[in-house]
């Protein structure tokens, strides 16, 4: 079996909770903090921590405003992020794909 297949899976996609947000984001325009809680299960602390890596890989764009006076924040997949979406999903594809046989 090639396990070389590992060394090109995209290690900033690849953790669950972060997969989880890019998936969520991958299919609506932008999604806001409360949103993205809801549909993953995951606490503020994990979304604010993972969200911090995925805008540091340039995946993500995150955007801080005030609704009246409440602070809003909101997240979008970059075009760079949506594309490693994609290569991530190919490669995964193929290596369970390999699995089957």
């Amino acid at each position: 079996m090639d396990t070389s297949w590992h060394n090109s899976i995209d290690k900033v996609i690849h953790e669950p909770a972060r997969l989880s947000m890019l998936a969520c984001l991958y299919v609506v325009e932008s999604a806001d903090f409360v949103f993205l809680q809801r549909q993953t299960g995951l606490t503020g602390g994990n979304i604010s921590s993972h969200m911090s890596k995925l805008e540091e890989a340039g995946y993500v764009k995150v955007e801080k405003t005030f609704v009246g006076k409440r602070p809003n924040t909101s997240f979008q997949l970059t075009e760079p992020g949506r594309k490693a979406m994609e290569v991530y999903c190919d490669r995964m594809k193929k290596v369970l794909g390999d699995l089957a046989g």
